[in-house]
């Protein structure tokens, strides 16, 4: 490990440690022990009792966080002509289809998410070189292939994120800003908690739930008592 800045020092001083928090003081924690000079993300660990690699135990799935993510995020709808205009009235940040596509295959992915339609995935495939690594592939589990495109673009500018559990167990997403009150921090922590419970896999067996860590950006984490969610 380097050496701790100045700031690294103060927040660990600020936590005490092996103590789990109630998710509410964590989410003041977070404020507390954040010193960078912009907005930091709130970040979220979520350590689960299950195998990845069981396909049957895979975890993944799509959440509304009561607050959105405090993040500008940018759309790109991949569509037939007849939707367009939908997509850019519910606020899609670029739409069209071929352009975009040869735009991508230049190397361009300045983008947080893509929609598509089912009919237009056939065309898309080909990027999935370029996306895949980038987790800008569309999919229709995470509700980015649809043909229901402007739904999804609401969606997903209110707050509507996706995530998956990683190879070692763990699901890691930003759910915020630092700038959010702690009740707001706490609340699409709850909401993002009370989803993975709801994705338990009926295969997983022994505690579901083995660790919740809040951060933020450059931030210690910071452990929270999985019992205190509901609170």
């Amino acid at each position: 490990m380097g050496k701790l800045t100045k700031n690294q020092k103060l927040a660990l001083e600020k936590i005490e440690a092996g103590k789990a928090y109630t998710l509410a003081e964590a989410a003041e924690k977070v404020k507390e022990i954040t010193y960078t000079k912009f907005d930091a993300s709130l970040d979220i660990d979520v350590r689960l009792g299950v195998d990845p690699r069981k396909a049957n135990q895979m975890v993944r799935g799509v959440v509304t966080l009561p607050h959105g993510t405090g993040k500008q995020v940018k759309v790109l709808v991949l569509c037939n002509s007849d939707v367009e205009s939908a997509a850019k009235a519910a606020g899609a940040d670029y739409v069209g289809l071929d352009e975009y596509i040869e735009k991508i295959k230049g190397g361009w992915t300045d983008i947080d998410v893509i929609i598509t339609q089912p009919a237009i995935m056939g065309k898309i495939g080909a990027l999935g070189r370029i996306l895949g690594p980038r987790g800008l592939m569309p999919n229709p589990k995470s509700g980015t292939v649809t043909n229901d495109v402007a739904k999804a673009v609401e969606e997903v500018k209110k707050g509507k994120i996706d995530f998956k559990v990683d190879k070692n167990g763990i699901v890691h997403s930003s759910i915020g800003k630092v700038s959010f009150t702690a009740e707001q921090m706490r609340e699409n922590a709850r909401e993002f908690i009370s989803t993975l419970i709801k994705l338990k896999p009926a295969t997983a067996k022994g505690t579901y739930i083995k660790s919740i860590y809040l951060s933020s950006t450059m931030s210690p984490g910071i452990k929270v008592d999985a019992k205190t969610v509901d609170d």
